[in-house]
């Protein structure tokens, strides 16, 4: 198998482990961790997380915030089931437990580059987001994004059975609905008073797309993790996605997103960057 290959079947198999909580937090497990990375036994992986966790402390890093014990109930025969520890680890602890890993496995080497590039990329995002001052700034930024990870979510939607424009169409509309009350593309036109050529999300604030950023990444990465194969469950998760991110923003005390304000197109704010720089 060459590099390349070993790259993509590593990169499948730490984002296949990769968990988003009900407040969009990713997180991955040690136990699940340790078989990745090749350990036959959770008790040889121990020694390595209790390394990552002294790393984690001299970077001045709160070690509780990227390492949270946790309990799995596991069956042990004739349906008893017990508790046994597991430990739920941030990305960051995933980067330093790959770096005190065992370095003559082939798959820890790998995760090494993973976890240090996806760190890096969200490191770098998130400062390029808290830089931002305008909501103009912050709506292209959200806008853009959106359509980088809407290509990805049609691309799994895709190889869930979402194929033609039709069926996408209808699998969107389940993502709005869940998100928007039971409101679907149509509905949310009317409620906005916006006409059938204007985009939805051309007109949104930052709050909007930022709740609708949510909804497709989470959409893309439930549809992937469970193997979705129908694009009749494909509609079903993404409704169910849209209807979770809801359920967050009312626990959240936030504004619903079809009683948030209608703005200005985003290509206004385009055009008015291009021309600005022209002078």
């Amino acid at each position: 198998m060459t590099k390349t290959a070993l790259n993509i079947v590593a990169q499948s198999a730490f984002e296949k482990i990769r968990t988003i909580n009900e407040q969009g937090q990713e997180y991955w497990t040690a136990r699940q961790l340790s078989k990745i990375l090749g350990y036959s036994e959770y008790r040889h992986f121990t020694p390595v997380v209790d390394k990552a966790k002294e790393a984690c402390k001299n970077s001045e890093h709160d070690v509780d915030d990227h390492f949270e014990d946790s309990l799995d109930m596991v069956e042990v025969g004739s349906g008893a089931k017990r508790e046994i520890p597991n430990i739920k680890l941030s990305r960051y602890a995933c980067y330093l437990i790959v770096q005190n890993a065992d370095p003559s496995k082939e798959i820890v080497a790998l995760g090494q580059t993973y976890f240090a590039v996806q760190t890096r990329k969200q490191e770098i995002q998130e400062q390029e987001y808290n830089a931002l001052k305008t909501e103009e700034e912050k709506r292209l930024f959200l806008r853009d994004e959106l359509k980088r990870h809407n290509k990805q979510l049609a691309g799994t939607a895709k190889r869930a059975g979402v194929i033609e424009p039709i069926d996408y169409a209808i699998f969107q509309d389940h993502g709005y609905k869940g998100l928007y009350g039971g409101l679907g593309a149509k509905d949310i036109h009317i409620k906005k008073r916006l006409s059938k050529s204007q985009n939805i999300l051309d007109h949104m604030g930052s709050t909007e797309l930022a709740a609708n950023l949510f909804r497709a990444t989470q959409a893309e990465e439930k549809l992937r993790r469970e193997n979705v194969k129908d694009k009749r469950n494909a509609n079903i998760t993404h409704y169910e996605v849209g209807k979770k991110v809801r359920k967050t923003i009312a626990e959240l005390g936030g504004t619903m997103p079809e009683r948030l304000p209608v703005t200005n197109s985003i290509k206004a704010i385009e055009n008015k960057i291009t021309n600005s720089r022209k002078k």
